[in-house]
């Protein structure tokens, strides 16, 4: 079994992103809840407890016992959990009368400690506290303080434990990824050995094992994780994986046959089906972002149902699943509130009562990119920005019928494949159009028009939990209007789209 780093979360923000930093080590590491600890801890190496937006004062706040997990292997503790871990062994600690939060430098380094080792002194790291510890228990030690902080650092004497109370995982903490690497390698002992092509022959090897020659059912949509996720299958069991790629009638221009054929040309055992009308007969009338998504998700599962039921012999529905949605199904507070409907169809297994693989289920999406290049899958597929399950559907505000997809269908084209053209394609995380439920008085030639307003929307991420909008060049946007204005009957405005996530999402609907 692969080494692995245990992180339990309490809460924080932030628990994804360590995750992220240790994956970027090539240590592979799993999120639990504190309170649920998996039972064998053979291959574990070592332990991050992360941070919370509680205060360990608070009433609720999680106190879950810490000393087994001290007294059995290398622990960091981050922020919340630096502090639970000192304050259940007798440290003193206050509610700080100002929060401590943002950036602060080092002004001291236990050079003789491990965790320590190449720090600098003046390393910018990034504080986010409300509580301080004023005195540390018998048997602790400081390793590192700011000017503000006095125990910004602290590990035990006796045994390989340690507290930050600034994160290291964050982007504004310049020597955060060294400090992680110092905790993985010099305390824990890991070999940094999970890479993309370690991941893949052992996924192919666990997927030989576990199907053998049982088929598989996959549906196919175009973007990246499914792509991913086929190919992984097709190396592992070849034909006896069925693909199948449904038109339902809100995808990009032009690309159900491109999308086909490109799997076709992968090798790939995959059946298309037109199925625009049955999609655009359902959504008539419905106008609610919500509904849409049920709409487009339960005529997805019965074509893609129909469609299953005509291969023999079928055993398992494979899906791609990734490590964030597990993540988030499994969170300290239980499923997230919903904003929107996950573009994840949840009803497949339940209808078809098959079994489920899910190959990538361990993985974020970055990696699922890297796991892509090592399977050689073309860059087009692994460079291609994320694209909502139901498609235009909700980038149509409003009802949806035949006309207003041809519309956005035109528009997006103009505004994508100018993104390409002046190399800004893949300077963006994600780019779309949304059609508004919204008409505006125009001008063209010497007639009055009344007609459609588009948004164009571009924003840089790195996961899509958080998004800034995209500086895209005033000349480039210009341009992209006119082509807008001049080409696709039926619009005769374009905005564009400043909003950052938090507080706007992504998509508008």
């Amino acid at each position: 079994m692969e080494e692995t780093i245990l992180i339990l979360d309490f809460g924080s923000q932030y628990t994804q992103l360590i995750a992220r930093r240790v994956r970027e080590l090539n240590v592979y590491c799993e999120i639990h809840p504190y309170s649920k600890v998996p039972e064998k801890l053979d291959h574990i190496k070592g332990v991050i407890l992360s941070g919370s937006p509680f205060s360990v004062y608070d009433e609720g706040s999680p106190k879950p016992d810490t000393s087994w997990i001290k007294d059995k292997l290398p622990v960091l503790g981050v922020c919340y959990g630096a502090q639970l871990m000192a304050l259940q062994d007798g440290a003193e600690m206050i509610h700080s009368t100002i929060r401590e939060y943002g950036r602060a430098k080092l002004a001291w380094v236990d050079y003789e400690n491990p965790l320590m080792k190449g720090v600098t002194i003046g390393s910018q790291v990034w504080m986010s506290h409300g509580d301080t510890i004023v005195s540390l228990p018998e048997g602790y030690q400081a390793i590192t303080s700011t000017d503000d902080v006095k125990v910004a650092g602290f590990r035990m004497k006796e045994k390989p434990v340690f507290g930050l109370q600034f994160h290291p995982e964050v982007y504004h903490s310049v020597e955060g990824k060294l400090l992680l690497e110092n905790f993985l390698v010099g305390v824990c002992k890991c070999n940094q050995s999970w890479t993309p092509l370690s991941f893949v022959e052992a996924t192919i090897e666990y997927l030989q094992d576990t199907l053998q020659h049982d088929k598989v059912v996959l549906g196919l949509s175009g973007g990246v994780d499914s792509s991913v996720a086929a190919m992984l299958l097709h190396r592992a069991i070849g034909k006896n994986l069925h693909c199948i790629f449904v038109d339902n009638g809100l995808l990009r221009k032009n690309e159900y046959k491109t999308v086909l054929d490109q799997y076709q040309g992968m090798g790939l055992n995959v059946r298309g089906v037109d199925a625009k009308e049955r999609f655009l007969d359902k959504l008539k009338g419905a106008s609610d972002p919500e509904k849409k998504r049920k709409i487009i998700g339960k005529t997805f599962i019965e074509v893609f149902d129909q469609e299953a039921h005509k291969i023999k012999e079928v055993s398992w529905l494979a899906q791609g699943t990734i490590y964030p949605d597990v993540i988030e199904s499994v969170s300290v507070n239980g499923p997230s509130v919903t904003i929107k409907s996950h573009h994840n169809v949840g009803g497949l297994p339940d209808a078809m009562n098959l079994k489920v693989v899910e190959p990538l289920k361990t993985l974020f999406k970055d990696e699922v990119r890297k796991i892509g290049r090592t399977l050689d899958i073309p860059s087009n597929i692994l460079k291609r920005h994320p694209f909502p399950g139901p498609g235009l559907g909700i980038r149509i505000l409003g009802q949806i019928n035949a006309e207003r997809v041809r519309i956005l269908q035109e528009v997006d084209h103009i505004y994508i494949e100018g993104l390409k053209r002046n190399d800004l394609y893949d300077r963006v995380w994600q780019a779309g159009a949304i059609l508004l439920p919204v008409q505006s008085v125009g001008v063209m030639g010497d007639e009055r028009t009344y007609e459609n307003v588009v948004a164009l929307r571009a924003v840089e991420s790195t996961d899509g939990m958080t998004a800034d909008w995209s500086h895209l060049p005033y000349d480039f946007l210009a341009k992209v209007s006119s082509d807008i204005i001049n080409k696709v009957k039926g619009v005769n405005r374009v905005v564009y789209d400043i909003s950052s996530k938090p507080p706007a999402t992504i998509e508008w609907e």
